[in-house]
């Protein structure tokens, strides 16, 4: 069946089409993206809400938008509205917007300046907080906000949203550390913010202009309302965000803070262009202490014990989550620390003295082991060992939001009333009523969170697709706001009100209400940043936004369930954002880090991906596709084809472009929290796309190059001569699209086998082989890229384990069919699938171990095997060289050196063979070599992806960002650095100009020194 063209009903609104045509003829420096896909992308967070924003912008600079608002101060355009965004992992809407969303992580993310004298630093709103605290870790400093999503999420953010996290209890929260801010106003005017005493303040009061007016306003709130605001005001750690009219005098200090108003609120009343912000000393000790519990009541119940140890940070995971680890890559790292534990809380102590913190942990410890075995009490615990065991069990609690978005089911634990903060001494009680009013609604739910400061996260599980659900939404967020005030706290004490915002006058008073208001007066009059959040301006007739706002759950309904059981990963992908990480030494999607663009991020694949089904499912409901022959449906596709390349508009070109940027690498698959399979969904998205359009003749050349190879093998002195000239080069890039072409083998891997006298592979003969034989002997299946391209390294490895005694059998050669998997060719994948499982199971029943060499096409037995066939699988094991050898260890030889290698691991390897790397350094081990494993992202070149033209300077770009800074720091890189990806070790030959060995190669070449 052939797909419809998809035609976009939503279309730009005409006074925002013009404005976008007018900037383009101003100054403005940065990226106008008014596309269907980028507004998509931008419409959703880690929020309930779904709304389509007219356009992105992309600053460069502050100049940049003070152009903009220059323009947007032009009577037709008065009515266009702005709100910023940083990391798009909101919980609460903050960013979202029908308007033009303003997203300055793309461009403006540099760090400008360090003071160490002074102790502070000088950032862009894009800088991440990871990568600024990266930046400051060898100098001894960090910024001390803490926050789970910290590998993502934007100092811009944090700032709007006054974030705070771990260890708020003694860091506070981001406006703490906040000394200067530069920001822009809606009509141009630019601004800078800090501490100033009241002298100054009597200056700036004077002033004509907006910034005058500012100051008037906001000094007679809080110089009149002192009283009011002490008395409104709740008495708890985790104090409300936004307008926080509490701190902006300093009694003490004499002194008037504007950037007390300006954190947390949420873009509404400035764009913050630069902060200066405070710097504080790494402790010199850490410790952590993860105690397990038998339920989750009673992890609260020893808070209010724990809190009498004085630790820095009390963080608190529930059943659920624990639970729910256990299907994630997290807990490969864990497992041995929080064996048996139902609920846990994490205990981190911190200090400059080392003593001090021993004594701690050792009472501490000591009170734990003298009540165990009572009711209500901790159950047993562990002392991580070092700084990156801390660091692995705090990543356990920072994959909370994400491991509650693969619960099971279509009702999915989601964020309404997640960050609701009481005084600690009331969480118990708070919470048991909580659970009480969620349990009469019967609800399942997750809970964690910073229990040292009463603020607990918690998500009850809903299906938004159901009318019935999302008439909860309401009923329940009234419930809770009612019951928190009862408990003297606060609806957000960590994420922001966006979409709660109409809950704002029942905990400042309608009194402080209407002069928060004022404030927005002053500021931003008309109502153009961020409308509706919060409040409106004094004098404005604008509405706060509702709770029952457009929800993504209304787009999503649409689809078909049927539609939506086939692609369960993209509809459970809750914006979380895990995908943003910005670490180029992490694998998770390397086209996201490289272009900065967040199409080209798993969420935003899935977000392209479930439009598209969406639009294809209203489309065939309108109108039933005809009964078409063959040649007919092949003279449509030339002539859709031909309207392609004409520029006629259709909306799966958009997710063909978003598509086509994956590498394939599979990092989603486990480095996401609800394992997003990307490079699944994109091979099933081609498949269809080209029901529709013909496909270029590069697909059919690389989903098929496992035979071509093959037959190239034959004669590989002459087919390198045909296609390593400069004719041959130009076709390829020019015609096909593609570039670097891989030589072949000089010699065949037939040839060399025939020298070595290898055993073949006869299936009569080895079924006949006695059972001591048969341990003795191994089966190694080929793949087409180290046989025909690195035949070397497959003798190398026949020869290896033929020096451990073992009879080696090569098995013939047949394609795997990955390729195919990879360009969408999915029927001739399924039909390649088949056959080879009948094979390998004939091989299988031999009872002789099957490994293979490259991680790729040895892990696509596990991974897209298993979706394409209908045979069974189960006693089917085909392992990796190094899963292998790890379990016959007595077998290798003790061969001790002090001169280390250096293992940089496949990212397909690294993401679903978890253990993989760890293995290779075990088997060095066990040989007396020393392995150092490499953290690294991904190489770039990804099977295919590196040789195509269009993503060549991507490849090179990826490969640069992570790879190329690591083996520039390695010595004697030639000869010591380890590479067990045949496409990694071919980036490293086109970037480098050498080829570094395969673990297995590098094993071997230490046995030869030592014979």
């Amino acid at each position: 069946m052939m797909i419809p063209r998809l035609k976009l009903h939503e279309t730009l609104q005409p006074e925002y089409a013009e404005f976008l045509e007018q900037l383009r003829k101003t100054p403005f420096s940065g990226e106008i993206r008014a596309d269907f896909g980028s507004r998509l992308i931008t419409s959703t967070d880690n929020s309930i809400y779904q709304i389509l924003p007219q356009a992105a912008l992309f600053p460069k600079t502050g100049q940049d938008l003070v152009v903009m608002f220059h323009l947007a101060a032009q009577n037709p355009f008065k009515s266009i509205t702005f709100s910023p965004r940083g990391g798009g992992t909101g919980t609460n809407g903050q960013a979202l917007s029908p308007g033009i969303i303003i997203d300055c992580s793309k461009y403006m993310n540099q760090i400008l300046e360090l003071n160490l004298e002074q102790g502070w630093v000088r950032v862009q709103p894009g800088v991440i907080l990871d990568q600024l605290n990266a930046y400051l870790k060898p100098l001894g400093l960090f910024f001390a906000a803490s926050l789970a999503p910290s590998n993502r999420a934007t100092l811009g953010g944090m700032i709007n949203t006054d974030a705070c996290g771990k260890g708020s209890r003694i860091y506070g929260r981001t406006s703490d550390h906040v000394l200067e801010l530069s920001w822009v106003l809606v009509n141009g005017e630019m601004g800078q913010s800090q501490s100033i005493d009241l002298n100054t303040l009597t200056h700036l009061k004077q002033q004509p202009n907006t910034l005058g007016k500012i100051y008037r306003q906001i000094d007679e709130i809080v110089t009149q309302k002192r009283e009011l605001i002490a008395q409104q005001f709740p008495k708890i750690p985790r104090f409300m965000t936004g307008y926080n009219l509490a701190k902006v005098y300093s009694p003490e200090q004499e002194t008037f803070n504007l950037n007390r108003i300006l954190a947390g609120s949420e873009g509404t009343l400035a764009i913050i262009t630069e902060a200066k912000l405070k710097l504080t000393p790494i402790p010199k000790y850490k410790q952590l202490l993860a105690i397990h519990y038998h339920c989750f009541d009673d992890a609260l119940l020893a808070a209010s014990t724990l809190l009498q140890a004085e630790p820095a940070a009390i963080e608190t995971l529930d059943e659920k989550i624990v639970e729910l680890a256990k299907e994630d890559e997290i807990y490969y790292q864990v497992k041995d620390w929080i064996e048996g534990a139902k609920a846990i809380n994490l205990v981190e102590f911190i200090g400059d003295a080392q003593t001090s913190l021993e004594r701690k942990i050792n009472q501490l410890i000591e009170q734990i082991e003298t009540n165990r075995h009572q009711p209500q009490q901790a159950s047993g615990y562990y002392l991580a060992k070092n700084n990156e065991e801390i660091q692995k069990l705090w990543e356990l609690r920072k994959k909370g939001v994400g491991l509650l978005g693969n619960q099971k089911g279509n009702r999915k634990p989601i964020p309404f009333i997640e960050d609701t903060a009481v005084p600690p001494s009331q969480l118990m009680n708070y919470v048991q009523d909580l659970k009480k009013l969620l349990n009469e609604y019967q609800l399942d739910y997750g809970m964690f969170g910073h229990v040292d400061v009463g603020c607990l996260h918690i998500r009850p599980a809903l299906d938004m697709k159901l009318p019935d659900d999302e008439t909860l939404i309401r009923k329940l967020s009234d419930q809770v706001v009612a019951l928190v005030r009862q408990y003297g706290g606060v609806m957000w004490g960590e994420h922001g009100k966006g979409f709660r915002s109409e809950y704002t006058p029942l905990f400042f008073g309608e009194e402080l209400y209407q002069d928060l208001r004022k404030i927005k007066a002053a500021f931003d009059p008309e109502n153009r940043l961020n409308p509706g959040k919060i409040v409106t301006p004094k004098g404005s007739d604008g509405e706060v936004v509702k709770i029952e706002s457009s929800l993504r759950g209304h787009f999503d309904r649409q689809v078909p369930a049927v539609v939506r059981s086939q692609y369960e990963e993209v509809f459970n992908c809750n914006g979380n954002g895990a995908c943003f990480n910005y670490n180029p030494h992490e694998v998770i999607c390397p086209s996201a880090k490289e272009t900065r663009d967040r199409i080209h991020s798993p969420k935003g694949r899935a977000s392209l991906l479930r439009e598209w089904l969406r639009q294809i499912s209203l489309t065939q409901a309108d109108k039933k596709p005809p009964n078409l022959g063959t040649l007919e449906v092949a003279l449509l596709r030339v002539g859709n084809t031909l309207l392609k390349w004409w520029g006629v508009y259709d909306y799966s070109h958009e997710v063909y472009q978003g598509m086509s940027g994956c590498l394939g690498c599979k990092a989603c698959v486990s480095q996401c929290p609800v394992h997003v399979n990307i490079p699944e969904f994109k091979a099933r998205f081609l498949e269809l796309y080209h029901t529709r359009y013909l496909r270029p003749w590069r697909d059919y050349l690389m989903g098929n190059i496992e035979m071509i190879a093959s037959w190239q093998a034959n004669s590989p002195q002459l087919f390198n001569l045909i296609t390593h000239n400069a004719l041959t080069y130009w076709v390829s890039q020019q015609l096909l699209g593609l570039v670097y072409l891989p030589q072949l083998s000089e010699f065949t891997l037939q040839q060399g086998l025939r020298e070595r006298k290898a055993p073949l592979l006869d299936l009569k003969q080895l079924s006949q082989l006695t059972k001591p034989e048969k341990s003795n002997s191994v089966i190694l299946l080929q793949d087409a890229f180290t046989s025909f391209y690195e035949s070397q390294l497959v003798l190398d490895t026949y020869y290896f384990l033929d020096r451990l005694g073992y009879t080696v059998y090569i098995a013939p050669f047949f394609p795997n069919g990955k390729p195919l998997h990879v360009k969408g060719f999915l029927k001739q994948f399924q039909s390649r699938v088949k056959k080879n499982i009948e094979y390998l199971t004939q091989l299988n029943n031999l009872g002789i171990p099957l490994i293979g060499i490259e991680p790729s096409m040895v892990l696509a037995y596990r991974d897209e095997y298993h979706k394409y066939n209908d045979l069974s699988m189960n006693n089917l094991k085909i392992n990796l060289l190094q899963e292998w050898l790890v379990t016959h260890l007595d077998q290798l030889p003790y061969i001790p050196t002090d001169n280390p290698y250096y293992l940089l691991s496949h990212c397909t390897e690294k993401t679903l063979a978890l253990e993989s790397s760890k293995q290779w350094q075990k088997i060095f081990k066990t040989m007396g070599i020393p392995l150092n494993l490499m953290q690294t992202g991904c190489c770039g070149m990804a099977g295919m992806y590196g040789h195509e033209t269009e993503h060549y300077a991507s490849s090179r770009g990826i490969y640069q960002s992570s790879w190329g800074p690591v083996l520039a720091a390695i010595e004697e890189k030639q000869e010591r650095v380890l590479v067990s990806g045949y496409s990694c070790r071919s980036q490293v030959k086109r970037c480098e100009g050498w080829t570094p060995l395969h673990p297995v190669q590098g094993l071997l070449s230490q046995i030869k020194t030592q014979t």
